[in-house]
């Protein structure tokens, strides 16, 4: 199959994608011939844009509200998922926040806000998806495997960061979600994996790259000397969700320009 083409007849959901990260994944899997429902939480108008531009590409997509830090939204998702395509094959749980602050002052709304949405909304949508795919069982199945399920995590899943400890907390709680589901939803043919990106040029850390002096800062720590692009993730997330990677179960991607090998260090330490 061409690689343009690699998910040809499947349903998939992407979760807050309606910028960034999200959006990159949404376009590209329309791209691959998915159908996508393209999930926001308050900008409407920025999905439903995500929704033409996959049209104009000859592709299929529906935006659709939802709080993914809210159980209910989340469970929603999929009562429109079937509504609209009969169910789903891909789910992309990448919907996340940050609300920083230094640990003694976070207040504990600051903490909870965060494991909602990056971790309790993840949960609960990939439990969802795993009830669908099971429901619709393999059938005339256009894929390999019976689902899958690809987190977007981050390299603070394995780096510290201070000042940021609900969201650290989240994404190094998302990486043993991830692997306990693959390891004991494999022998189903449903495969979860995850993505870690690095430093990505999106609106969530713009502070860090939009003058030449934060770029400057923030390229000391990528080995490869460039800040990522939403569509470096995108492109991943396409081969996962693909039969491409179809004995790729329980990993992490790192899409990172090299930041997790603590380039501080290259000089000896």
């Amino acid at each position: 199959m061409p690689a343009s083409r690699l998910l040809d007849g499947q349903r998939a959901l992407v979760t807050g994608a309606s910028s960034g990260i999200g959006r990159a994944v949404a376009v590209a899997f329309g791209a691959a011939g998915a159908r996508v429902l393209v999930n926001f939480h308050s900008h409407e108008e920025a999905a439903q844009a995500v929704v033409a531009e996959i049209a104009r590409a000859g592709g299929n997509a529906v935006a659709v509200r939802g709080d993914i830090g809210k159980p209910a939204d989340c469970i929603a998702l999929f009562d429109a998922v079937r509504a609209h395509f009969g169910g789903v094959d891909i789910l992309v749980a990448n919907a996340g926040i940050q609300r920083d602050a230094p640990f003694g002052d976070m207040t504990l709304g600051e903490w909870q806000q965060v494991i909602d949405v990056n971790l309790t909304g993840q949960f609960v949508c990939a439990q969802e998806a795993v009830r669908q795919f099971r429901r619709q069982g393999r059938g005339d199945r256009p894929s390999r495997a019976l689902g899958k399920i690809v987190f977007t995590n981050s390299v603070h899943q394995v780096i510290p960061w201070a000042g940021h400890a609900n969201y650290a907390s989240a994404k190094g709680g998302l990486k043993l979600l991830m692997q306990t589901m693959a390891q004991e939803l494999a022998h189903e043919g449903i495969r979860v994996n995850a993505i870690a990106p690095g430093a990505i040029r999106t609106e969530i850390n713009r502070p860090a790259w939009q003058t030449k002096e934060a770029e400057a800062d923030l390229l000391r720590l990528i080995p490869y000397g460039r800040v990522g692009n939403p569509e470096d993730v995108a492109k991943a997330a396409v081969w996962l969700a693909s039969d491409e990677s179809d004995y790729v179960v329980g990993t992490t991607l790192f899409v990172d320009g090299g930041m997790t090998l603590y380039p501080a260090f290259r000089e000896g330490g």
